[in-house]
């Protein structure tokens, strides 16, 4: 019998929802809530009873050697120690003298790793990087031109001069060229005679091998420029650091002045001769 009263679908109940003259005030508080809110209230007067309890019985001549390490917070929490074993000022000298030798150590190596991509790249106030060596070897397609004249070799001459640092393109510089008979006699040397499909299929294959050499040697370049611009950064960081740390050696050793915590500046008096 349970089994099939269980097996009927019942009605959903639902929560009743807050009044629509309350919305304003937020979800309408159910029972539950209110014991979680009482069983909170409850346990912390509960604790702050016992701690009342234990001021009263506090004994005003109790001492303890563990007081001389204990803090309290101006909140009035106990801030206890790890029981780490305060290290002599000897000590301490010598860590930071490791630690000076490790900066050092990461320094050098820095310096080195800078030296050598600075030995292969080339800085320049233009372009940030330029590759040396054999990237910069690399030559891209080349065309001959072959003429009548040496009039006609000067007229190709200079176009050829005001496009060499750009890709190669057929119409460029023409628009440079001064007078209608040099722009046409330079299209006519550009034009030629007809190609063969092989021969274009070439040249279009070398420009776009070019191109993408061209792209290449720019990423390069950018991530090159990166990297020395980093190790630029750690190289003066380490050093920040390795002079930070040999100063607190000196403070710690009596040789310079310096401000003590109440921010009272004070200096080595030396003997006087």
């Amino acid at each position: 019998m349970s089994s099939m009263r269980n097996a009927v679908q019942r009605r959903n109940h639902k929560e009743r929802a807050q009044p629509r003259e309350r919305e304003k005030w937020g979800v309408l508080e159910k029972h539950k809530d209110y014991s979680l809110r009482a069983a909170d209230y409850n346990a912390k007067k509960a604790r702050l009873k016992i701690l009342r309890q234990k001021a009263a019985e506090r004994n005003p001549d109790e001492f303890y050697f563990g007081m001389y390490s204990s803090t309290t917070h101006d909140r009035g929490q106990k801030l206890a120690g790890r029981g780490n074993q305060v290290l002599s000022h000897d000590a301490v000298k010598l860590l930071k003298t490791q630690d000076a030798g490790y900066l050092k150590t990461l320094g050098q190596q820095t310096k080195k790793a800078k030296e050598k991509l600075e030995r292969a790249f080339v800085l320049t106030e233009g372009k940030g990087v330029v590759v040396r060596g054999q990237a910069s070897r690399e030559v891209g397609a080349k065309r001959i031109m072959f003429v009548d004249n040496l009039e006609d070799q000067s007229h190709w001459s200079q176009a050829k001069v005001q496009t060499q640092d750009t890709p190669f393109n057929e119409t460029d510089g023409l628009a440079d060229l001064e007078g209608v008979e040099e722009r046409e006699k330079a299209m006519k040397l550009l034009n030629g005679p007809p190609k063969s499909q092989r021969v274009i299929e070439a040249e279009t294959e070398a420009l776009r091998s070019a191109r993408i050499l061209r792209k290449k040697r720019k990423r390069d370049e950018e991530t090159q420029s990166s990297r020395l611009k980093a190790l630029k950064s750690r190289e003066k960081d380490l050093l920040t650091a390795e002079r930070e740390l040999d100063l607190q050696r000196a403070k710690m050793s009596g040789s310079v002045g310096g401000v003590n915590k109440a921010g009272v500046k004070w200096r080595i008096r030396e003997r006087k001769r």
